[in-house]
């Protein structure tokens, strides 16, 4: 397999076609190996359009949707991110590539160690990696970044509330086959601006809050 070709034609056949153009981080695919994240079953998958199966009944995004939340929260150098599902650790590394620190939060604590070797392998060490269910939030930090990995039925306000004035939280929220990519952004002091981006669906984070439903 040319590894090389098969990572330039998923930037060119899934991830430009699908608007993401920010030359930031289509150079940051190129530099990021996707392929050292994936497990050793699946390596001849690592570039394809899907969400390749992890542990625990886990899985990776797919490449587009990976770029796509990357290219909306629009990174700085100067961001602190909490990142909720660490799963392979790519993202994380993506994360960190473009902010100043990343604590990422794993509810599997396997999971969590095989992304710290894979992150250590490749010098990225501006990275806290937590265990513990962050489905509803995660202490009582603020950050200018919080991106869940995992879909959740309902977004929990506790999320915004961690975030710093400028601050992006980006998260997939609703229940297959509808679910929304939601952007909201601190305005300013308990000010919240929602913008929905595009439609897709995946898997739920574990234990996510789930809505009440109507009994009769």
């Amino acid at each position: 397999m040319n590894l090389e070709q098969a990572r330039f034609n998923m930037i060119e056949q899934q991830i430009r076609t699908w608007e993401v153009l920010d030359p930031v981080v289509l150079d940051l695919l190129h530099q990021v190996p996707r392929e050292d994240f994936v497990p050793d079953a699946y390596k001849g998958l690592a570039f394809a359009d899907l969400e390749i199966p992890l542990a625990h009944g886990q899985s990776m995004l797919s490449p587009k949707l990976e770029a796509r939340m990357l290219q909306a929260l629009a990174l700085k150098k100067t961001d602190t991110v909490l990142e909720i599902g660490t799963g392979s650790g790519y993202m994380t590394a993506l994360l960190a590539s473009l902010a100043q620190h990343v604590c990422s939060v794993e509810i599997f604590p396997e999971a969590s160690r095989a992304a710290a070797q894979k992150l250590a392998a490749h010098g990225i060490i501006n990275v806290t990696l937590e265990t513990g269910n962050g489905a509803r939030n995660w202490g009582d930090g603020k950050y200018d970044v919080i991106v869940l990995t995992g879909s959740v039925p309902l977004l929990p306000e506790d999320f915004q509330h961690q975030l710093k004035p400028g601050g992006r939280l980006l998260a997939i929220v609703g229940e297959a086959p509808a679910m929304e990519a939601i952007l909201v952004t601190c305005v300013s002091a308990n000010v919240y601006r929602k913008v929905t981006l595009f439609e897709t669906c995946i898997q739920a984070l574990d234990h996510a809050p789930i809505p009440e439903r109507f009994s009769f």
